[in-house]
């Protein structure tokens, strides 16, 4: 009862990057709405989980909590009239060791033939998290050899990140049950693809989804276009925060279905931000899709940046380029400077 009303005290400075040593002192304050049982546990003897928020000695948040940045990047939307949702596209490796990168099978883009044991690790791991609570989508193999997507139902931000980093544990440790490993690594393998961690974003205003607009010939609203003008303006600078690993860089690069321009489109999959089509009746669908970030990210922090990002071209009223009408890796450099389009 204690710890649930009062927290329970840490010394930060032993956290890497997290506080200096004459800081140290610090308290987890777990949030009783995180709380589920994990079903890969005995359930005799029963392990459950809960998060915390981290604050100082005297009750005030620390502002290098990851989960404390989302939170109030957050009441800045609320503050606007907007929730923030989000769902996220996960990929994942599975090696056979942490030492030995051979892929399980040879299986490609959504693959039905390699019924091997990853097969069965990707159905457990659903299960597992259905049962921790969390929505899932969809699954299936990915284009690499032994790489397999998850992709969630969408949440609010903060649902969302609590949710990928049970996610990441649920994966790795049911991976590990069976003896084998799963990485997400954004590269870890030379001359295939990469994992990303395709992001779809909108705003709400209670009910009604604020980029949807049945007048516009793309059905998006001002709110959408200044929002999504925001993300193009800034992405060079958060992709720091969702891409933060030297790795990560790896998987950025041409011929590999990652993105490397800033530009946007409609239907193109090279594109950085895509619009997924709207169907008739379904305004609530009405999203973008940013194709960047990797799921090694910290997700507080992720959806943190990508937030503040379209909030600011929300405020400054920016404008929005012109979508690509072709695959702009294929156009000559002379051309990409002259429509103005930037290297990621």
């Amino acid at each position: 009862e204690e710890a649930l009303e009062e927290g329970v005290g840490f010394d930060g400075s032993s956290v890497e990057g997290f506080t200096r040593v004459e800081e140290s002192d610090m308290i987890a304050l777990p949030d009783p709405n995180t709380f589920a049982v994990l079903p890969w546990r005995p359930r005799e003897n029963a392990v459950a989980r809960m998060f915390c928020d981290i604050v100082r000695p005297g009750g005030e948040p620390f502002e290098g909590d990851p989960r404390h940045i989302l939170k109030q990047n957050l009441r800045q939307a609320a503050d606007l009239g907007y929730t923030f949702y989000v769902g996220p596209e996960l990929e994942h490796f599975y090696f056979k060791a942490s030492d030995d990168p051979k892929p399980l099978d040879v299986g490609g883009y959504f693959d039905l033939t390699p019924l091997d044991l990853a097969s069965d690790l990707r159905r457990e791991s659903i299960l597992a998290m259905e049962e921790l609570g969390v929505g899932v989508q969809f699954s299936h193999h990915e284009a690499a050899p032994s790489q397999h997507e998850i992709d969630f139902r969408y949440a609010d931000a903060l649902t969302m990140a609590d949710s990928m980093m049970t996610y990441r544990l649920v994966v790795k440790e049911i991976a590990l049950k069976h003896g084998v490993y799963a990485t997400f690594m954004p590269k870890p393998l030379a001359g295939e693809n990469g994992s990303g961690m395709h992001v779809n974003i909108s705003l709400f205003k209670g009910e009604r989804n604020a980029f949807f607009d049945a007048a516009d010939p793309l059905y998006l609203s001002s709110t959408a276009k200044t929002f999504l003008a925001g993300l193009l303006k800034h992405v060079r600078e958060f992709t720091v925060v969702t891409n933060q690993w030297v790795n990560s860089y790896k998987r950025l690069i041409p011929g590999y279905e990652a993105p490397v321009y800033v530009t946007w489109a409609l239907t193109n999959r090279s594109d950085l931000i895509r619009i997924p089509r709207t169907k008739p009746g379904k305004e609530e669908a009405c999203r973008f899709e940013l194709r960047s970030p990797d799921p090694a990210c910290n997700p507080y922090l992720a959806f943190s940046v990508i937030l503040a990002a379209g909030l600011k071209g929300l405020q400054d009223k920016e404008s929005l380029p012109p979508a690509a009408e072709t695959n702009v890796a294929n156009l000559p450099e002379r051309e990409r400077r002259r429509l103005g389009i930037r290297a990621l």
